[in-house]
């Protein structure tokens, strides 16, 4: 590991991919702390102060403390997230996508195309409509300088431009960065509230709310919750293909095994991003309303940390786990590949009973995922109430984080790695002009 981080520096390609992404995140944060012209900060501060557990926390979250404040990026990464899922179950619908879909990288290159255009279109809505809530007060009174049409297609605009730019941001960090663009915005986009939260805690020990022994098992279950869930995302079930021998021409190649990989929590975050945001509607709509019925139904049946709300919220995650599994993996789809390069699995016919048996290991260690992700989730939740924790710790934010630290690492390891290819064909190659 330490020879690994030593080669780092020593390549000079890697080492300009590393500065590059730093580069790019950093004008990320720096963008984040501009303000939407015509807007009083204060007062959308005082209004997402109370806004914690509602959608509007959540946007908050993944725009990196943007939406708070309002600043040209508060739309964040959110639409390009928004219409990246849509063309994802679109392709399970529309038959067209699911061609276009299988034409490999020109494919691919057209939906991403058709995604960016998706994302200008929902951050045009999204700005529209959050321009008319400013404008109405519901963010608090006086939350616009000068209302009006002006204001309205300033605020689209912006916000639109801030979300391209993002967009555009996530790229460059994909192409010439080390990867995971998107992934490593809405990254640092959650850990840059992690001071504030030591900052807390530490507020807490020096006036004696929270004692030093409560802070030493805090840090133990932390440590043990990160360890849990890096070894169950690295986790996979490998399912063993044999390969039989081929003729090919006057050739015939040797048949080998590999295996088919399955991960454990193969929908990933997506699952609890679409509970939340479904258990975040009711409460958000609750905040702007003075309806006793709907109130009284919110503080009875959807108060976050309630009995009730996490076993909804449980509910939700666990059937979102199966629907997203079932359209990122067809086992029929797999089967076939499997049937086409000349593979079978050991023991199991292929075709049909293939396709059977992978959907049977998948449902298994997608229950298994479903349990998992669930009660990573629900963790912040009793972490709280125990402990009285002043933050979240887990949830949908750790599984984000974890996943990006871990595919991060991957590429790292990817790049060094070719290079040490690299060089060894390049020695390969020295070395047989000079035997000639």
């Amino acid at each position: 590991m330490i020879g690994g981080i030593q080669n780092i520096g020593r390549i000079k390609e890697l080492r300009d991919r590393i500065l590059f992404t730093f580069g790019m995140l950093a004008v990320y944060r720096v963008g984040a702390s501009v303000v939407t012209p015509g807007i009083n900060p204060q007062v959308i501060a005082e209004f997402f102060r109370d806004m914690q557990g509602t959608m509007f926390g959540l946007f908050n979250l993944f725009s990196g403390g943007a939406m708070e404040q309002l600043s040209i990026f508060a739309l964040g990464i959110m639409p390009y997230i928004s219409a990246s899922i849509i063309f994802q179950l679109l392709t399970v619908v529309i038959p067209a996508l699911e061609q276009l879909k299988k034409e490999g990288d020109a494919g691919q290159k057209k939906i991403s195309q058709w995604t960016r255009y998706a994302t200008i279109a929902l951050a045009l809505f999204q700005s529209f409509l959050l321009a008319l809530a400013l404008e109405n007060g519901q963010f608090g009174t006086g939350a616009v300088l000068d209302p009006g049409w002006g204001f309205r297609l300033m605020c689209m605009l912006t916000l639109t431009s801030g979300t391209a730019f993002i967009m555009w941001l996530g790229e460059q960090i994909t192409e010439r960065g080390i990867g995971n663009g998107i992934s490593l915005i809405i990254f640092s986009g959650i850990i840059v509230s992690i001071p504030s939260g030591i900052s807390a805690i530490g507020e807490l020990v020096r006036t004696d709310e929270f004692t030093l022994v409560g802070l030493l098992l805090l840090g133990a279950i932390m440590v043990a919750t990160i360890a849990g869930v890096v070894f169950v995302e690295r986790g996979q079930r490998r399912i063993p293909i044999q390969h039989a021998k081929r003729v090919v021409g006057k050739k015939v190649t040797q048949g080998g095994s590999s295996y088919f990989p399955l991960r454990v929590n193969t929908a990933g975050v997506i699952p609890p991003i679409f509970a939340s945001s479904l258990l975040m509607l009711p409460l958000t709509i609750g905040q702007f309303t003075d309806n006793p019925t709907i109130q009284r139904f919110i503080q009875d049946y959807l108060d976050p940390g309630a009995l009730g709300y996490n076993l909804v919220y449980v509910g939700l995650i666990i059937f979102f786990c199966f629907f997203y599994t079932a359209i990122v993996v067809n086992p029929h789809d797999v089967s076939d590949n499997i049937k086409r390069f000349g593979g079978y699995i050991p023991g199991i016919r292929p075709g049909r009973k293939t396709a059977e048996y992978i959907d049977q290991v998948l449902s298994r260690l997608t229950l298994i995922g479903a349990v998992y992700v669930a009660a990573v989730c629900v963790f912040p939740v009793i972490l709280s109430a125990r402990l009285n924790v002043p933050f979240y710790f887990g949830g949908t934010a750790l599984l984000i984080c974890v996943g990006v630290a871990l595919d991060t690492i991957s590429q790292i390891e990817a790049h060094l790695v070719s290079r040490q290819y690299e060089g060894f064909a390049k020695g390969t190659r020295v070395r047989g002009r000079l035997s000639r």
